[in-house]
């Protein structure tokens, strides 16, 4: 039988250790740093999750597992320095998602060998800017980038594919360079600093959501095409200044 799928988190692992203990809460707090020394790591597999085992430098093993589609490294101790390597593990060109939440990363890492790439999380780091992203695959479908310090959204315009964008919690201030993704269905940008809306927004597609009320568009200076239909509307407010560029047959009598 081929071992496709290896979980090694923490909770599994450390169980019977005497420096695994739980907290009040009843999460995990490990003492000492995992070694992956005396664990297997067959070749045949396609998802390994190191979620949580206090690493912070990589298995140099995992360069040689050219079937793994998902690596999980979320919730350790790992710096830029420690993720450098993955850039010249061309074994691991297929990875499919990468996922290096919860760690100490000040910058993206370079993931330009993953020409597959579908799912990219680096959310809960240090991380100051985008630069780097222009290296990653058009093939992305999800990219979180939640909870870090970025400033500025950049060098994804070329992420055609991209269906989900998560840039919650940072330090942006407007919303740019977003007008190539056409084909994205979720964007959070919740608890940042952006006081203005893109004013000068000329195409706004909304249909198909759960909305119940619109207010603020009287703000768009140069609208052009505004889709907010199957939705749950029972309310839209201030829109008067846009009755000059649309029809809403919803206002008629």
């Amino acid at each position: 039988m081929y071992i496709t799928r290896l979980s090694l988190r923490a909770l599994l692992l450390h169980l019977s250790s005497p420096s695994f203990q739980f907290s009040r809460s009843r999460t995990p707090t490990i003492n000492t740093p995992l070694h992956l020394d005396s664990i297997e790591l067959p070749p045949t597999l396609s998802d390994l999750d190191l979620t949580v085992n206090r690493l912070s430098e990589l298995d140099s093993r995992i360069a040689h597992l050219s079937m793994l589609k998902k690596l999980s490294l979320r919730q350790n101790l790992i710096e830029d320095s420690a993720v450098e390597p993955l850039s010249r593990w061309d074994a691991l060109s297929d990875l499919e998602e990468l996922i290096l939440r919860d760690n100490k990363l000040a910058e993206v890492p370079d993931i330009s060998i993953f020409s597959r790439l579908l799912v990219f999380d680096v959310s809960f780091n240090e991380i100051t800017s985008l630069e780097g992203l222009s290296k990653a695959s058009s093939t992305l479908k999800e990219l979180y980038v939640s909870k870090n310090e970025v400033y500025k959204i950049m060098e994804i315009e070329h992420l055609h594919d991209l269906q989900i964008l998560e840039l919650g919690s940072n330090r942006l201030r407007v919303m740019v360079n977003m007008e190539s993704l056409t084909k994205l269905e979720e964007l959070w940008l919740g608890r940042n600093r952006i006081k203005v809306d893109c004013v000068a927004l000329a195409e706004l597609y909304l249909s198909h959501n759960g909305i119940s009320k619109m207010e603020g568009l009287s703000a768009l200076v140069n609208p052009r095409v505004l889709d907010v239909s199957n939705n749950k509307l029972t309310s839209v407010d201030d829109i008067q200044s846009l009755t000059k560029y649309f029809t809403f047959p919803f206002l008629q009598d």
